[in-house]
């Protein structure tokens, strides 16, 4: 079973890191100066350019988000993730995957979180940054998935989700960048994710991301 896991946890590491590199390419035929949305799943599943489409908006936005990423790991792909577009405008959601660790503190959370925000403020000093709120999440649905260690990654947010957030947010004060909350709309009468915009607990389907777009519409 140990075997298992582990030819689970390196196959998803591969991912990561092919990922890293297609970007890297990628990269070389992106016009500078555009929008950018970077992060971690919650942002890679983001189906911006077919929104966009729907609402017949014509503007270029580019998606370098990692599924499985944390701060750490994005700061070492600084490059590939934000730097080599040199956007003008950057939207960011990381961090919901180490709030998910156990032994993650707000501390870490925090100086990790400000390293990334110190290296945009040195390397794209007019960059407009957007700060975005985590998303929640809905424990029903995640105690029902198979994949070991969704509801407790879910359980976790879910404690730490408001203290997270008011961390981000006085970390865009500190930094001049833009805290936005774009969840309005995504939750039940108990704070939760709605069930049908949920796909394990934490993901969401397309539906959800046409209500944060609504949101964030105004930012864009």
């Amino acid at each position: 079973m140990a075997g298992e896991k582990d030819i689970a946890k390196d196959f998803f590491q591969k991912e990561k890191d092919d990922k890293v590199i297609r970007y890297r390419h990628l990269n070389k035929f992106v016009k500078k100066g555009e929008i950018l949305f970077t992060g971690s799943s919650l942002m890679e599943q983001f189906p911006i350019q077919e929104i966009m489409l729907n609402h017949g908006m014509n503007k270029i936005i580019y998606n370098r988000g990692i599924g499985g990423y944390t701060i750490p790991e994005m700061l070492k792909a600084l490059d590939e993730q934000i730097f080599a577009l040199e956007p003008s405008k950057i939207f960011i959601n990381i961090g919901t995957n180490d709030i998910s660790i156990p032994e993650e503190t707000k501390e870490k959370l925090i100086s990790d979180y400000r390293e990334v925000l110190n290296n945009i403020k040195k390397r794209l000093p007019d960059a407009e940054v957007f700060m975005m709120a985590y998303y929640p999440v809905n424990d029903a649905v995640a105690a029902n998935e198979a994949w070991p260690g969704a509801l407790k990654a879910v359980q976790l947010r879910m404690e730490r989700l408001d203290e997270a957030n008011k961390a981000v947010e006085e970390l865009a004060k500190e930094f001049g960048y833009n805290y936005i909350d774009v969840n309005d709309g995504l939750t039940d009468e108990n704070g939760r994710t709605k069930e049908e915009y949920t796909i394990d607990g934490i993901h969401m389907w397309s539906d959800a991301y046409e209500v944060i777009f609504e949101n964030m519409e105004k930012y864009l």
